[in-house]
């Protein structure tokens, strides 16, 4: 490098970490709307007197709602087609429009549409991130991916930290709060979504490119690894509050405090997130994402065995879920941003993520219909324990094949 390009490379440097930074902040802003209505579920009980079937539907319409989105937008190659300030910040003004409605809901089928309206327009902020931010690195992407997916994942937890400290507050001010914070998420994007300097190849609308994106087996692979780790990701956080309520009251405890431990467990992902990046980056994805979905499987298998242990006992072992649960998921994007067609990256990760999102509503749903077949929480979890290792014996398979040496520059 000559003396005379060594300020604008640096400048550059300075300018990736800066957009990484401010969008992280918009998606902390924005996926606070995620959980929102998840997390003041109590309250909402007695609100709409909503049975434990319809407490489930108001975290799958959200669900349900992103897979709609996110499979619409792969078919019409969205993410590759239109800007993403444009796309990213009208996706999170609409999630917060959705939100905010639900404090004028008249019934809890209202409150459901609304939340499948928000679900739908979250799929216009994450998948389109995710593009967006692997424009800017090329070195250290699985760090940066990592990044966005910690800030989805404190938003998702923020919910929570928000009722635990307006416990004895209206419900409505959890809603509001998180719509509020979703606007100014929308206002960063519309200011700082801008492509970086190592941009995909622009796509037309061709349909057809699914297909194409459904028969690369190295994809598919990541796919399945992706899928494997969605099983369990979801019906986790979803539940957790549940779980956590149930294993307090057990103790004789107060089951207020609940709510922040659940907010400690989902937020400390944040570390996994950031730790599975730096990993990845060293030792390769394939690598990274085998050692998370195991240690995560092994934890949805031990979490019911500290249902009664001690209680420093049972928050390690949550504390540890919750940090490998999400740990590997940014790699799956960026394994897929680095052997698929790069003209189509957008649309194959929004393919990703729909059929990701697909598995997450059957997962959420099969969990209060286990709870009453067992007859409480402690066992529940354990349905889930298959899907990160189906996921991790894709991950051996994809190490195995010869496109594996284009992932995290040849360390698989």
């Amino acid at each position: 490098m000559t003396a005379s390009s060594q300020p604008v490379a640096q400048h550059a440097s300075g300018s990736r970490w800066f957009t990484l930074a401010i969008l992280c902040l918009a998606i902390v802003l924005s996926m606070t709307t995620w959980f929102s209505a998840t997390a003041i579920v109590p309250e909402l009980r007695n609100v709409w007197s909503l049975d434990d079937g319809t407490v489930a539907w108001l975290t799958n319409a959200v669900q349900i709602g992103f897979v709609v989105g996110a499979l619409g937008a792969s078919f019409f190659n969205l993410p590759d087609i239109v800007a993403p300030r444009i796309l990213m910040s009208a996706s999170a003004a609409l999630a917060a429009a959705a939100n905010l409605a639900l404090l004028v809901a008249p019934t809890a089928e209202t409150a459901i549409a609304l939340r499948f309206i928000t679900g739908l327009a979250l799929a216009g902020v994450y998948p389109p991130a995710l593009k967006l931010i692997s424009t800017w690195f090329v070195q250290a992407r699985g760090l940066a991916l990592g990044c966005v997916i910690a800030a989805l994942t404190l938003g998702s937890a923020f919910p929570h930290l928000l009722r635990a400290l307006t416990n004895d507050l209206n419900w409505k001010i959890v809603v509001s709060s998180t719509s509020a914070m979703t606007v100014v998420g929308a206002l960063l994007m519309a200011r700082f979504a801008v492509e970086g300097p190592h941009p995909f190849g622009r796509a037309t609308f061709d349909p057809r490119k699914i297909g194409q994106v459904l028969r690369d087996r190295a994809v598919m692979l990541a796919n399945v690894g992706y899928f494997g780790h969605m099983w369990e990701l979801y019906a986790m956080w979803g539940w957790f509050l549940a779980f956590t309520q149930a294993t307090l009251h057990a103790r004789g405890l107060m089951t207020p405090s609940a709510s922040i431990i659940t907010f400690v467990v989902i937020a400390s992902g944040t570390v996994g997130c950031v730790l599975g990046g730096f990993m990845a980056d060293r030792i390769g994805r394939t690598a990274t994402t085998s050692i998370m979905m195991t240690i995560s499987g092994l934890c949805a298998l031990l979490i019911g065995f500290a249902f009664n242990a001690p209680l420093w006992v049972f928050i390690l072992v949550s504390i540890i879920w919750g940090i490998s649960v999400i740990g590997d998921s940014a790699q799956f994007a960026a394994i897929v941003t680095e052997v698929g067609e790069s003209q189509f990256v957008g649309t194959a990760l929004a393919l990703q993520l729909g059929l990701g999102f697909a598995l997450t509503v059957i997962a959420i749903r099969v969990m209060p219909i286990l709870v009453d077949y067992l007859g409480g929480w402690q066992w529940a979890f354990i349905v889930l324990v298959p899907g990160p290792f189906i996921g991790t014996l894709a991950m051996l398979a994809l190490r195995r094949l010869p496109q594996a040496v284009k992932i995290s520059g040849g360390l698989k």
